[in-house]
């Protein structure tokens, strides 16, 4: 019988997953070290470290220095979710583009997006509002906070032709960062953007990236009536 061959990191995650699955290993047991598995496996202890590692930040293994990696008790799938470029977003969706810069500024931030943004009160940020269409009908509202120090380029990038939100996913690299999903009833202004009805419900996007521990950008992504987002397990 042919051997399985595992000559790189997805293989060997592979074959783990497989093993519990198996009941192979059951939830709770204690996994052979990376070494051991290495040798068995063939491969690098540096591949199976990054496969393990993997599992682990999905939640189906639990590793402890000093203690070993174990299949979790309660495995919890994490979901992993990318920051959609929005113009893309809507074209996918087989609908024509649009896109307009409402207005633009340097601006204190508010007390709630400094603290988010950890950022001393009254720091002067550059605050941009934007809408995004699809077949000429409002798609989203992009209200934008972004940190000249993080990004000191910004200053100098016009952003009436091409959105903010499109601009930094592929020009800025982030390490971290946290996201809010909500509903908000849209007030007047709101409302004018979206072309709704004041008081209706709205699904609503809050999210923070960041480099290391210096914020990035916080953004509030204000979506039209009967927007769905979807996504995958």
């Amino acid at each position: 019988m042919t051997q399985p061959v595992f000559n790189n990191w997805q293989a060997v995650q592979e074959e783990v997953v497989r093993r519990i699955h198996g009941r192979v290993w059951n939830q709770g047991d204690l996994i052979p070290n990376e070494a051991d598995l290495a040798k068995e496996f063939g491969c690098a202890r540096a591949t199976v470290n990054r496969a393990l590692q993997s599992l682990a930040d999905s939640g189906l293994l639990d590793r402890k220095r000093k203690a070993g990696t174990r299949v979790a008790m309660f495995p919890v799938r994490k979901a992993t979710l990318e920051i959609p470029v929005i113009r893309k977003e809507i074209t996918d969706k087989g609908h024509t583009y649009g896109y307009a810069q409402i207005s633009r500024k340097r601006a204190a931030a508010p007390p709630p997006i400094a603290v988010k943004m950890a950022l001393q009160r009254g720091t002067k940020m550059l605050h941009l509002v934007c809408i995004h269409t699809a077949d000429l009908k409002p798609y989203v509202v992009e209200e934008r906070w972004i940190n000249p120090d993080a990004v000191p380029a910004i200053e100098s990038v016009d952003f009436s032709q091409l959105s903010p939100n499109e601009w930094l996913v592929k020009n800025i690299p982030y390490s971290a960062g946290d996201i809010t999903f909500s509903a908000i009833s849209a007030d007047k202004h709101v409302a004018d953007l979206l072309q709704c009805r004041i008081g209706e419900g709205l699904f609503v996007i809050d999210r923070t990236t960041r480099r290391d521990a210096q914020a990035i950008t916080s953004v509030r992504l204000v979506f039209a009536p009967g927007y769905q987002m979807n996504t995958t397990l």
